[in-house]
């Protein structure tokens, strides 16, 4: 079982920035993707930004422009530079791993809070 372990969750103000991380307790297979999800009250769960092991990085339209993913192969870590803050960015992120070519195989972090309130 792999462990995915977050961090750099917290409270900001609009405007301000978080950067977030997730490290995996092993190496991770060039065919695993990994990204970030969040999920707030009332809302369904959101694909936030994934990126693939040659560096193609996705996000969703909300976050474009202000959120970046970046992947450090050799620490088997993703991280999630989120700038501009917006209250609406305001939920429980987790990091997920999973392979591209089978989906079913994948691994879930704990999930880490970001508040983003004046």
């Amino acid at each position: 079982q792999v462990q995915l372990v977050e961090s750099g969750g917290g409270l900001v103000q609009p405007g301000e920035s978080l950067r977030l991380s997730c490290a995996a307790s092993t190496r991770i297979s060039s065919s695993y993707a990994m990204g970030w999800y969040r999920q707030a009250p009332g809302k369904q769960r959101e694909l936030v930004a994934f990126i693939t092991d040659h560096g193609g990085a996705n996000y969703a339209n909300s976050v474009k422009d202000r959120f970046t993913i970046s992947r450090d192969n050799a620490n088997n870590t993703v991280n999630l530079q989120m700038n501009s803050l917006k209250p609406e960015d305001t939920a429980v992120y987790t990091c997920r791993t999973w392979d591209v070519y089978n989906p079913r195989n994948t691994y879930w972090g704990q999930g880490t809070q970001v508040t983003v309130s004046s």
